[in-house]
């Protein structure tokens, strides 16, 4: 189901940071136990709310539902680092990529 597929991603990508629930929680602005009740599938965020946790955990909601990708933020961040390079180095970096595959 869906709602075990978005209690279990929200948990890796949380352990991932490095943060408690309880930080977490307290970080969004809510009580203390508010993402721990998510991940026991008490409960399930507001929309505005999901938007919160993908800020908080620097990911797009896309990027949060894309449950092949252990971790987006590295990613994004590797990505963001790629656009400043130049196309002669992107593409020594995507050889090595593809060596490495």
């Amino acid at each position: 189901m869906i709602n075990e597929r978005f209690v279990a991603r929200l948990s890796q990508l949380r352990m991932e940071k490095g943060v408690s629930a309880r930080d977490m929680s307290l970080s969004l602005g809510q009580s203390a136990g508010y993402i721990n009740n998510i991940e026991n599938k008490n409960n399930l965020p507001s929309m505005a709310a999901f938007f919160d946790i993908c800020e908080y955990l620097s990911i797009s909601p896309k990027d949060f539902f894309d449950f092949d990708s252990p971790n987006p933020e590295q990613l994004n961040d590797i990505i963001q680092d790629l656009q400043c390079l130049s196309k002669e180095k992107v593409s020594h970096i995507s050889a090595i990529i593809k060596d490495m595959k």
